[in-house]
């Protein structure tokens, strides 16, 4: 790139993560709705999301929506590693209350 951003090795023109969203998820196999983590995705080629589901047993999947939909779990695991808000700040934006 010669606009001077930085090559995530992502194959993507601009790629930028928005802060972290946690969601419901339901799963065909368990019988109550989990908690994962979405982060929005967009890029020049299109926006799309990449969501983080950590079950308690250590595994981590991931689901790629619109620009990441059908990538493979490697690829989707780099884009969130490269593109999630390092600041924890940002991960935890909760509304106060009171």
């Amino acid at each position: 790139m010669d606009d001077g951003a930085p090559d995530l090795g992502l194959g993507l023109t601009n790629p930028r993560g928005a802060p972290l969203r946690r969601v419901p998820v339901r799963a065909r196999s368990v019988y109550v709705t989990l908690a994962a983590w979405s982060l929005a995705v967009a890029a020049d080629e299109g926006e799309g999301a990449i969501v983080l589901l950590e079950l308690p047993d250590e595994q981590s999947f991931f689901r790629g929506d619109g620009l990441c939909l059908g990538w493979p779990q490697e690829r989707l695991a780099a884009a969130y590693a490269a593109l999630a808000p390092r600041d924890e700040a940002a991960i935890l934006d909760l509304p106060q209350l009171g």
